[in-house]
């Protein structure tokens, strides 16, 4: 995977993008996307398939839904993976990856886990029944207005806000929040993941910095993910996953993500350990 572009950009001109010009994404940037998306991979090492929707293909459309979050979209990228180990960890990653690189080309997007037709999509985009089907995101170019019901959703998550530094980052145990100069230079890094999208804006990772590992918790939010016959929230895990690592990359700090790393901490409630990154 060849990221040639500022992380820091991308990250800044992304947002959740509900309203749509009627306007289509020309051929060859959507060529240039399968291609990014062919190049993907994830530090978790588990397969993650991508699946297209356009406009022209749309056969049966009034089943295609999103409850009226999203208007005039042409196009539909959706991912799949079998429920294992790790698997939503690596669809987070390798999705927020593409939603990145559709910044970077100017292209909105929007993370859709509970708000679509999951029956009509997977029908339309051929997703067999034995694969987990959690996200799709519509891409194209955003309106210039944004629709009342897009700006009623922004306000109610709260959707330009992020959480301060000592809620979301420690030094060695959850007592003792980390301060960015503490950080060195995972101060950069751990910012980009501040600043991920997650679903219904829970901001879920904690991150303590202790021994040059950085070990990533997900705080459980209760009762958020009963709808689901899974974690929504280990997706967000690997958003914050895919921010962290191409960050790092990206001012040539090097490492190696583990997820075999836990170490022995009393843990606050509902907080659960996913994965660490070791710096090498």
């Amino acid at each position: 995977m060849n990221i040639d572009f500022s992380i820091e950009e991308a990250v800044t001109k992304r947002y959740s993008v509900r309203n749509y010009k009627e306007q289509e994404v020309e051929a060859d940037k959507r060529k240039a996307i399968e291609s990014f998306v062919d190049s993907l991979d994830n530090p978790f090492g588990k397969k993650v398939n991508f699946h297209y929707l356009d406009h022209g293909d749309m056969k049966n459309e009034q089943k295609l839904g999103t409850y009226g979050v999203i208007k005039g979209a042409k196009q539909y990228i959706g991912t799949t993976i079998k429920l294992e180990p790790m698997g939503l960890e690596a669809l987070g990653y390798e999705l927020e990856a593409v939603i990145l690189y559709l910044a970077h080309l100017d292209l909105g997007t929007c993370w859709l886990g509970g708000t679509f037709n999951r029956k009509g999509f997977a029908k339309a985009m051929n997703i067999g029944e034995d694969e987990i089907f959690p996200i799709i995101t519509p891409y194209g170019y955003a309106a210039t207005k944004k629709h009342l019901k897009e700006i009623a959703m922004r306000k109610m998550i709260k959707a330009d806000q992020r959480k301060e530094w000592d809620q979301l980052f420690y030094k060695d145990d959850f007592q003792s929040p980390l301060t960015k100069k503490e950080a060195g230079e995972l101060e950069f890094p751990l910012e980009m993941v501040r600043l991920g999208p997650s679903a219904s804006n829970k901001q879920p990772w904690r991150v303590i910095v202790k021994d040059n590992v950085c070990h990533f918790y997900e705080y459980k939010e209760p009762g958020y993910s009963d709808r689901f016959p899974y974690d929504i929230q280990r997706v967000d895990m690997g958003i914050a996953a895919v921010h962290f690592d191409f960050a790092v990359k990206e001012k040539m700090i090097k490492g190696y993500f583990d997820a075999t790393r836990e170490p022995e901490l009393e843990l606050p409630e509902h907080m659960e350990y996913v994965f660490s990154w070791v710096k090498e």
